[in-house]
């Protein structure tokens, strides 16, 4: 298992943020389309501060089932967004904050013209970060659509990664650089481990077998197929404490909130509330 934790980095950010005591080291300009990382100081204090008061009350001093379900019963209240209203919710909450034409792509990182979204070799599709086999929930309306785990992914590299489950190991993914894959798993590069994580365990807090979809679970395998199981735990709660909430994925959480579905990502919000359920 590598160890390439060193550091915290924010996910695509390009210009100096200085906000809640949230510094963003300068020098993320995008070269050949990819925008460099730039060091990013935990900034959940940040993201706190977006979180319309009273959201969690029901909440607090929850822990384990408990939390899990209460969780569940706040962040249901939501509106679903259709499949084809997916790439204007991306558009929006993956835009590139030094240009507003392009999107950020999961996992190189890169900033692309929000007009190559499609289906062909250089454009940017839809990633199913839970892989939408995995319960087969397919595109439906739902799980299927909720946009806290849709991201922009190069077209060629989610193909590679595929339905694989989470995990450390592997060989590094030419076309992703910082990115591994072996036969069952797929690591993404540390820049967006701790957002992977956080948008799995979203989804098996908010699609609890209500709504006709499948029970959604984390757990600590891998090759979990069409089960309604993602893994690995151990490898995702690791990420969850590595790699901190960045300032660009707690703005997307904002944006899901406020423009499209109206509910929010309660681990971009409390990161801690991963170990007191899971832990």
């Amino acid at each position: 298992m590598r160890t390439r934790f060193g550091r915290a980095w924010g996910s695509g950010l390009s210009a100096l943020v200085v906000a809640a005591g949230v510094l963003a080291a300068p020098g993320a300009v995008a070269q050949d389309g990819v925008a460099q990382g730039v060091a990013v100081q935990d900034v959940t204090a940040q993201a706190a501060a977006d979180i319309p008061a009273g959201y969690y009350d029901s909440a607090e001093g929850l822990t384990g089932e408990a939390l899990k379900s209460e969780l569940n019963d706040i962040i249901s209240v939501s509106d679903a967004v259709s499949y084809d209203q997916v790439w204007d919710g991306l558009m929006a909450s993956d835009e590139d904050p030094a240009n507003p034409d392009n999107v950020i792509l999961l996992y190189t990182g890169e900033s692309r013209a929000k007009s190559l979204n499609g289906g062909d070799v250089g454009d940017w599709n839809r990633e199913h970060v839970w892989a939408k086999s995995h319960g087969d929930f397919g595109t439906a309306t739902g799980p299927g659509t909720d946009l806290h785990h849709l991201r922009p992914a190069d077209v060629q590299v989610n193909s590679i990664r595929g339905n694989k489950d989470f995990d450390n190991g592997g060989s590094e993914v030419s076309e992703a650089p910082g990115n591994y894959t072996d036969s069952d798993s797929f690591e993404p590069r540390d820049d967006v481990k701790g957002d992977v994580a956080r948008m799995i365990l979203y989804m098996a807090v908010r699609y609890e077998g209500e709504d006709s979809f499948a029970d959604l679970e984390p757990n600590d395998s891998v090759n979990n197929g069409s089960a309604p199981l993602h893994g690995r735990l151990s490898a995702l709660l690791a990420w969850n404490d590595a790699d901190p909430v960045s300032d660009f994925e707690a703005n997307r959480n904002d944006v899901i909130y406020e423009q499209f579905q109206h509910n929010r990502n309660p681990f971009i919000d409390h990161p801690e509330w991963a170990d007191a359920i899971w832990g």
